[in-house]
């Protein structure tokens, strides 16, 4: 019992039959999905019930990015929710395109439309394109669905032959996944980083999304960089033309709290301070660490990791606080005597810098007791180390 793979399929699911049996399901547990399937197949087609089942999972499992709300609405290909911009960072880009004066998008490599339907919710007109066939049809049936279609004109097309020359930007999310996984060469992206790179720099204003491991030295320079995270998870690389070309930023959702770089000096390597910072991802992805270090007057554990230690505790939003209580060399005999003399049966393992695996530690030290911790395996001034600490 498969998701919708085929137009034939999809069709179907938009009949009244078809939106009768998705509502039906719209609480379904998967864990009875065999006795629901049997008793659906007894009043419908069990092509159908099989394509709803599937939508139904889809929708489930595109909740985490889309909302509940908008994903009981929509519709999914198993692709489609893999790749997908959260549209907590979707609206956050579109709501950039919109203060940047932009009315209009030419959103390439569209994919099932999120990023088209953020852009439409800010008011801006998009045309979406996708050279795959039910996937423009899974974008066209979201616009409708959403009532964003007075907006949205979704072209099913090769976007390296479509015209953007009468919009104001264009958004280019190439495909990172091939047949073997993940890529990571951008000129094996689909399409290739330099034609998208090529592609931005004929309008006004454009955004390229893209890895967020992208080497800085691969960034052109009439680009501007930001490594945007949410919730704490690095979600993406975006190139911006058209802005502040060389500019480099982190942004951190919610807020917005962006960051830009001043070109600092790497921070100095001092002794282990009451309290131990942990960088943002976003933040480290951009190379930011020192402009964090100066706003909280820290400075490094070790030259090459990127935690910041400071004697004083400073709110920031770009790093968590952690206070650090021991500081000790790296012993897996000390470690589980100072665990059981504390009574920790909750441990939080952190590391960066060492190859110890933290399952394999906390499945070591035998945790037992009310209180918890959280352990930092490190490398200060160049020594294996533990630090353990409480966040703040």
């Amino acid at each position: 019992m498969g998701p919708v793979n085929d137009l034939d399929s999809f069709a179907a699911l938009r009949t009244e039959e078809g939106r009768a049996l998705l509502a039906e399901l719209r609480d379904y547990d998967p864990a009875q999905e065999l006795a629901v399937a049997t008793r659906l197949r007894r009043e419908h087609p069990a092509g159908l019930v099989s394509a709803a089942l599937g939508q139904a999972r889809l929708r489930q499992r595109a909740a985490a990015k889309f909302g509940a709300e908008d994903a009981q609405r929509m519709f999914f290909t198993p692709n489609g929710v893999e790749q997908s911009t959260r549209r907590t960072v979707a609206a956050y880009r579109a709501e950039r395109f919109a203060a940047l004066g932009v009315r209009s998008v030419a959103d390439l490599c569209s994919g099932i439309g999120g990023d088209a339907i953020a852009l439409a919710r800010a008011g801006i007109r998009v045309l979406a394109v996708d050279h795959d066939p039910l996937t423009a049809a899974v974008a066209q049936a979201n616009a409708e669905a959403l009532g964003l279609d007075g907006l949205i004109e979704v072209r099913c097309a090769d976007v390296m032959e479509t015209d953007s020359a009468e919009y104001d930007a264009v958004f280019v999310d190439p495909a990172r996944r091939g047949g073997r996984g993940r890529i990571f060469d951008p000129e094996a992206y689909s399409p290739p980083l330099s034609w998208a790179i090529t592609a931005a720099r004929t309008r006004p204003h454009a955004a390229l999304k893209i890895a967020p491991g992208i080497p800085h030295e691969a960034v052109p320079e009439d680009a501007a960089a930001e490594w945007i995270s949410d919730g704490g998870d690095v979600k993406e690389a975006v190139l911006w033309f058209g802005t502040s070309p060389g500019t480099i930023t982190a942004t951190l959702l919610p807020g917005p709290h962006s960051l830009t770089g001043r070109g600092l000096p790497n921070p100095q390597v001092r002794k282990t301070g009451r309290f131990l910072y942990e960088p943002d991802g976003a933040v480290i992805r951009a190379h930011l660490v020192a402009e964090v270090a100066q706003e909280l007057d820290g400075g490094l554990l070790d030259e090459t990791i990127a935690y910041i230690t400071a004697d004083e505790l400073r709110p920031t939003p770009y790093a968590t606080a952690y206070e650090i209580t021991d500081e000790l060399p790296f012993s897996l005999k000390r470690l589980k005597a100072l665990l059981r003399e504390r009574e920790v049966g909750v441990l939080t393992v952190k590391k960066r810098g060492s190859a110890v695996e933290p399952e394999e530690l906390r499945r070591k030290v035998k945790l037992q007791g009310r209180n918890a911790a959280t352990v930092f395996l490190t490398r200060v001034a160049g020594a294996p180390t533990m630090l353990i600490g409480q966040p703040v």
